[in-house]
């Protein structure tokens, strides 16, 4: 049966997109506000700046004192949260429909007038929250640097792509005041937006309460656009092999995909979930349950829309088994998923799942709104959340094969393993 979640769309004379899906079941609404910047958008010196935008939006804004929104939110029983990626960054908030106006205002708030409150003393003390949170995330956690080092190697230098969203911390110790000032006027508008309301309200007040908010707030002059990653598999196998205190011996493969959109895409990622997903995965059954010579493994496909996409697969090695043995299973199979293909039942089951996935992120309000805000902000069509599945469905076993073939090679590939130190083999 066909997906027919209801999709209201307005653009509002400043240019910012609204799209509403009523939803009448429970008295829960959720916004949910996706900009056009991620870290693909940073050009060399200023990365990490898009993340760092993620910490600044709740330092305050005109008439919202520092930390206020979290407060503010939360006593009327929000949860409420950012987000940064590759490609976009994300505020979004779940509340009771009565604070819907709440968010919307708050939200409009420090999209129109961050600057007045986005201080020498807010940008310090943010800038010292990021470092604290790489230490925590990136270097004082086992395997915390692994995507850092994969993507170092599976991009050349200065490719959107070849830096994580935290970015570097030299970047950030010298950006100024007025560097910080000029990236969000270069980015942060209702332009270069999409609102989303999701739940307890109907269209017509939703949309009402939109302008009511937003309508007044100046366009920004429209931003570059983010260069182009556009790059083909990659034709060599990258190494970075480390050795650390780690719980266990691991090994992690990435791979050049195509970009998201594509039925290329899709095929890849349905390649890496025949290997990597659930119980019923290749690597599960003869790396796991056969023979036994690693503790877990995982991986698939991390969709971008910069030219590029990348999969991966993981697999940590048992207690007393040489990580070697997991790097040649790997390879085993992924060259026989070139080879052979897939059967009928894999490629079933492997839909199966991507369906169940995506039934899970659209059965609450908060998930439907954050994807109906990812599928108009970059593929400027919200109704995707209707025809998503159909697009999996239609892969035929023939395209995964080519994709794998195409894509998921095990001479074609970037890859790091962690060691531990002698003293904890």
């Amino acid at each position: 049966m066909p997906l027919n979640y209801p999709l209201a769309e307005q653009t509002l004379d400043n240019g910012l997109r609204v799209v509403v899906s009523s939803d009448r079941a429970v008295p829960i609404v959720a916004v949910n506000l996706w900009y056009d910047v991620g870290s693909r958008h940073e050009p060399p010196g200023l990365t990490g700046f898009a993340h760092l935008f993620e910490h600044l939006m709740f330092q305050g804004s005109r008439n919202v004192e520092s930390g206020a929104h979290f407060s503010l939110l939360e006593t009327v029983g929000a949860s409420l949260n950012a987000s940064t990626f590759f490609d976009r960054t994300n505020y979004f908030e779940s509340l009771p429909s009565g604070g819907l106006d709440l968010a919307l205002w708050l939200e409009a708030d420090r999209m129109g007038y961050l600057l007045d409150a986005l201080t020498q003393e807010n940008l310090d003390n943010q800038r010292d929250v990021v470092k604290e949170e790489k230490r925590q995330s990136y270097d004082n956690r086992p395997y915390g640097d692994s995507y850092e080092r994969l993507v170092r190697l599976l991009f050349p230098e200065n490719h959107p792509y070849a830096h994580m969203t935290i970015g570097s911390m030299a970047d950030l110790d010298a950006a100024s005041l007025e560097d910080v000032h000029a990236f969000f006027r270069k980015y942060y508008g209702p332009n270069n937006a999409v609102l989303t309301i999701v739940g307890d309200v109907s269209v017509e007040d939703a949309f009402d309460a939109a302008k009511r908010y937003f309508g007044h707030l100046e366009a920004i002059p429209t931003p570059p656009p983010a260069p182009d990653g556009t790059i083909g598999p990659l034709t060599e196998v990258l190494r970075d092999d480390v050795q650390e205190d780690v719980p266990s011996d691991l090994i992690t493969m990435m791979f050049r995909l195509p970009p998201d959109g594509t039925p290329e895409l899709d095929a890849a990622g349905l390649a890496l979930d025949v290997l990597a997903a659930g119980q019923s995965g290749r690597l599960n059954r003869r790396l796991v349950r056969d023979e036994q010579i690693a503790q877990s493994v995982s991986g698939g496909a991390l969709p971008l829309i910069g030219g590029v996409s990348f999969g991966t697969l993981t697999g940590i090695a048992s207690e007393g088994v040489d990580l070697q043995q997991v790097e040649d299973a790997l390879v085993e199979e992924i060259e026989k998923l070139a080879e052979g293909g897939i059967t009928a039942d894999e490629l079933a089951t492997v839909q199966a799942q991507a369906e169940r996935d995506w039934l899970e992120a659209l059965s609450t309000v908060a998930g439907r709104a954050d994807e109906i805000s990812h599928h108009a902000l970059l593929f400027g069509d919200p109704n995707r959340i209707n025809t998503r599945i159909d697009q999996v469905r239609a892969v035929t076993a023939e395209q995964v094969q080519s994709a794998a073939r195409e894509w998921i090679r095990a001479a074609g590939r970037a890859q790091v393993t962690y060691r531990r130190t002698e003293e904890e083999a």
